[in-house]
């Protein structure tokens, strides 16, 4: 794997430049996204596919990455399940995740840790993949699709679904811009399948929790 993961970017995309700290967002909804985040990665490297009702495995087989072969092991021992269920599965592992994420960023030269604070190391906005390439950083490849008319790639496509289901954007753009960039947000988010997928399993838990806490309440 070449790439970064999925929840990696989604780390980075929180990361604030001026002062190294994150942009916070709940706690469930950062979890909600390292999960999805997760299922995208394997459903990118064709180990699980999504349809409208269900998360099918297509290959159990390792993918050689310390993150997402625990998680494919779940999920081929664990049945047939909706996606909805998988992401409030892994979800319960998103702080371990998410601090496993920052560990490799961190080893990789692209974050520096210091003290309580992640600050950038390549200051050209790009960061390494293993093949000695570089790669563009995430929030400026978003900040291009949402501000621009150019086609996203697919994993553009998916980390838009996916920062928008769990209430990313209003972290990082300013009230002006995301109601700017809403109706791009809202066209590049009915792309993607996986992703619109993972966003209604998000929102299906937000509502559930929602109503639960009402309930609780009345």
């Amino acid at each position: 794997m070449q790439n970064l993961l999925f929840a990696e970017e989604i780390i980075l995309l929180l990361l604030r430049d001026e002062d190294g700290r994150f942009n916070q967002i709940p706690t469930w909804s950062m979890d909600y996204a390292i999960a999805g985040a997760a299922l995208m990665d394997l459903a990118m490297e064709n180990r699980i596919d999504t349809d409208l009702e269900n998360l099918i495995l297509i290959d159990s087989s390792p993918v050689g990455d310390d993150i997402l072969d625990p998680i494919l092991a779940e999920v081929a021992a664990g049945g047939n399940n909706d996606t909805r269920y998988w992401v409030e599965q892994v979800s319960r592992k998103g702080a371990e995740i998410r601090e496993q994420a920052l560990d490799r960023l961190v080893e990789r030269g692209i974050l520096e840790r210091e003290e309580d604070r992640f600050l950038w190391v390549f200051r050209s906005r790009r960061y390494p993949t293993l093949d000695g390439d570089a790669e563009r950083e995430v929030k400026l490849r978003i900040l291009n699709v949402l501000f621009s008319d150019e086609i996203p790639d697919p994993r553009d496509q998916m980390i838009i679904c996916l920062a928008d289901a769990c209430g990313i954007f209003p972290r990082i753009l300013s009230r002006q811009e995301h109601a700017r960039a809403a109706d791009r947000i809202a066209q590049v988010s009915r792309l993607d399948l996986i992703g619109q997928t993972m966003s209604q399993a998000i929102h299906d838990i937000q509502v559930s929790v929602a109503v639960s806490h009402q309930s609780h309440m009345i």
